[in-house]
């Protein structure tokens, strides 16, 4: 896996690519030279474990045999206040599941994700508690 980071500005605005040119736009915060123009890498962070979560989600409903119509989630994280870096302590994701889902399909699909399959989320898992909850939508 490559990718590739430049920057857009003479301050803090980068633009993240991969090889099939697909991008991201990151920004610091304005207290450093962010214009507000893309999210801070830590949003970035928590984007890449909720799509990687519902990505899994997404596949292990389909082999559940549950229709599933959307998906969204929720994520929130708190960062410890007292010391340099700001690591994540805790994250929660909360899943918004759209369709005719069996409510135990998806708690285990969505546990599935959390403990085997997101990769993104069992690096993080290393130093912060990430959480689930989800609710259905018929």
């Amino acid at each position: 896996m490559k990718v590739t980071l430049k920057r857009l500005n003479k301050d803090v605005l980068f633009e993240g690519a991969n090889a099939e040119g697909n991008t991201i736009t990151l920004d610091g915060s304005t207290d450093i030279g962010g214009e507000g123009k893309g999210m801070r890498p830590t949003e970035g962070l928590l984007v890449s474990i909720a799509a990687c979560s519902s990505i899994d989600v997404v596949i292990l409903l389909k082999k559940m045999r549950q229709q599933l119509d959307d998906i969204n989630v929720e994520i929130t994280g708190e960062r410890a206040e007292d010391q340099v870096p700001k690591i994540f302590t805790k994250i929660h994701l909360h899943f918004t599941l759209t369709g005719n889902i069996k409510e135990e399909k998806a708690a285990q699909a969505i546990e599935m994700s959390a403990e085997k399959y997101c990769t993104v989320a069992k690096m993080v898992d290393q130093v912060a508690e990430i959480t689930h909850g989800f609710e259905i939508i018929k």
